[in-house]
Formats: structure tokens, sequence, C-alpha cells
């Protein structure tokens, strides 16, 4: 009897039983690494290099009636947000506003009532003890010491002048410009004054950006660095990628905090005489360049440490910069991560072409 002829169909362009395309056909001997690569790219570490590499899964899982979201990136490259969101974050915003503001009234209203009335018990009892002067001439003379401490003269003076806008004092003055900090403690009261700060600020300002961004970047390597040292070492032990990632960034916050932290307030609170709260509240104040001016240290005496510190204060914001890129790029990775197993399932799910006998 004639057997009859056994028609084969080609192999699939993309999978036959589960292997690549040239394994365990005609191609394996054009390709005899196939195999191997095979092995290789279903344990994630290569990717596949033929014809299969346009298979698009999102196609494959609509045809396994299964459909696939993927993740939505915005123009930066991160997770795009969505509308709900921003109104939920802005509704979250302002009822931390709201907290803030009650808060504050109630912890500063009942100070700033009872330093009210014994400014006017004061003023009574010196009406009381002095009635050759009256009411009206007090009254003025409280005003022209308030227009004084508002031009910056200290009332307390003697007769001799003794200005606040000398070199050391308009030096860090100008400091506190181009930082954005603005203490405010000294301010220009002339109209040429201010004319000139504005546009000593917009040149200014961009300036020590750009020696910012120089900084930064320094700074954002060094960081880059010392993250990738402490993740080396914690792999050496066989320690959890997820896990080393989140004790490194903690590492790195720790330190970050000892340096522009923990030290600067040691520092102040030796040489200003400032307690242990003062000094807390003047760093912190000043490292978030808020610089309510109510607290500054003495430029004259310790010129040299707050030219420093404010220098050392944009530097932490520049090294901040630097490295919320890089905690930006590990949740990228997990979203990226995310992905891959995602498509490896899809991978999986495919429909096997087999061929017909």
């Amino acid at each position: 009897m004639i057997q009859p002829d056994l028609v084969v169909s080609p192999p699939s362009e993309c999978e036959v039983d589960g292997l690549p395309s040239g394994y365990g056909s005609r191609d394996s001997i054009l390709r005899p690494g196939a195999k191997r690569d095979w092995k290789r790219r279903r344990r994630g570490h290569l990717r596949r290099i033929d014809s299969c590499s346009s298979w698009d899964p999102g196609h494959t899982s609509a045809e396994a009636g299964k459909e696939k979201e993927q993740p939505s990136f915005g123009l930066g490259g991160g997770v795009s947000m969505r509308c709900s969101t921003v109104l939920a974050i802005l509704a979250g915003v302002l009822l931390y506003l709201v907290l803030g503001a009650v808060v504050f009234r109630a912890l500063e209203t009942p100070r700033e009532e009872g330093t009210h009335m014994h400014l006017q018990d004061k003023r009574r009892d010196f009406l009381l003890n002095f009635t050759c002067v009256g009411s009206d001439d007090l009254e003025m003379l409280i005003q022209e010491v308030v227009d004084a401490v508002g031009a910056g003269v200290d009332p307390s003076s003697n007769t001799t002048f003794v200005s606040q806008w000398d070199l050391a004092s308009a030096f860090f003055f100008s400091g506190t410009i181009i930082t954005t900090i603005g203490f405010g403690n000294i301010s220009p009261k002339t109209e040429g004054g201010q004319l000139f700060c504005i546009f000593y600020a917009l040149v200014g300002i961009p300036m020590f950006g750009i020696l910012l961004a120089g900084v930064g970047d320094h700074l954002g390597t060094g960081l880059r660095k010392t993250v990738a040292k402490i993740e080396t070492l914690f792999l050496k032990w066989r320690v959890s990628p997820t896990i080393v990632r989140v004790i490194s960034a903690v590492l790195s916050i720790l330190l970050g905090c000892l340096l522009f932290v923990a030290v600067p307030i040691l520092v102040f609170q030796r040489v200003e005489g400032w307690s242990l709260l003062e000094s807390a509240y003047f760093v912190v104040i000043t490292l978030t360049t808020v610089g309510f001016g109510d607290y500054v240290a003495a430029p004259m005496d310790y010129f040299g440490e707050n030219l420093a510190f404010i220098d050392e204060s944009s530097d932490a914001q520049s090294g901040k910069l630097h490295l919320d890129p890089l905690l930006d790029q590990q949740a990228t990775l997990y979203v990226h991560q995310s992905a891959k197993r995602h498509e490896g399932l899809f991978l999986r799910e495919a429909p096997k072409a087999t061929g017909r006998i």
C-alpha cells in the first residue's frame, strides 16, 4: 500500500508549541543558538530578537477575550494624574490650609490679646505718672517710633548712628535676594532701592539657579553613587531589591537631615544663644526658603557662618531637586517591571499554533 504524502504546514511565524521561531525547525540550522536564546528569554534576561518582537500582546489578549489597560504616561514620562485625583488633592490642600488657620489662630490669638492689654496698661500708667504729657503728644511719639522701626532704625540705640546697611549687612541682604529666602529684617525703603531690587532679583535669581543646577548635578551624582553602593552591598546579602531601595532611600534622607538640619541646629543654638526650639525653627524656616525674618542670626558677628548656611540651604534644595528624579526613576522602574510581568502573562496566554498532519 502506498502511504499518502504527509502535508506539514510551515512553522508558525512566531511560536510553534511554545518555542520561538527557528527552534525545532529548519531555521535552527541557520541559528544554532536559538534554544539558548529562548531559555534566556524565558528567564527575563533577553528580549525577543526575531520577528515576534513586533507582536502586540494587546491584540493577543483581545483575541483571548481579555483586555489589558495600558498605563497612561504624561509628557514628563510619569504616570498622568486624572482630574478626579487633582480635585481630591486640591480639596486636601484646602482642608490643610483651613486646619492650619484654625490651629494658628487658637495658638497665637491669646498671646496677641495679652500683649495688647499690657501695652494699654503701660500707656495709661505713663499718662497718670507724667501728667505734663498729653495723650496726643504720646500718640505722636509712638507713631514716630513705629515709623523708625519700619525704616530699620533701632529705637533703643543712643545718639550714635549705626547703619544697618553696612557692607556686610548689604552683602547678606543681597544673598537673601538671589536665594529667594528673603528674611525681611531689612529691606529697601527708597524708590531707587526698590527699583534696583526688582532688576537685581530678576537677574540674580536665574544666575544663582544656574549655579545651583551645576552644584546640584554634582550632589545628585554623589547621591546616586551612594545609593548604588548601598544597593550593591545589600544585594550581596541576598536582600530583596524592593527592600534595598527602601533602605537606601531612608539612609539618604537621614544623611541629608543630619548634614542640613541637625548640625546647623546645634551650631546656631550655641552661637546665637537660642533655645533648641528656636534654633530648629530658624533652621527649618531658612532651609525651606520661607524666611519670615523674626529670627535672624547676627550678620556682623558671624557673617561667614550665616552666608555658609544660606548657601547650604540652597544646596539642600538643589540636592532635593536632583534626588527627586532618582526616586521618580525608581517608581517608573516599578511601573515598567509590573508592565513586563503582565506582558509575560499575555505571552503565556497566547494561542499556540500547531502543525497539521
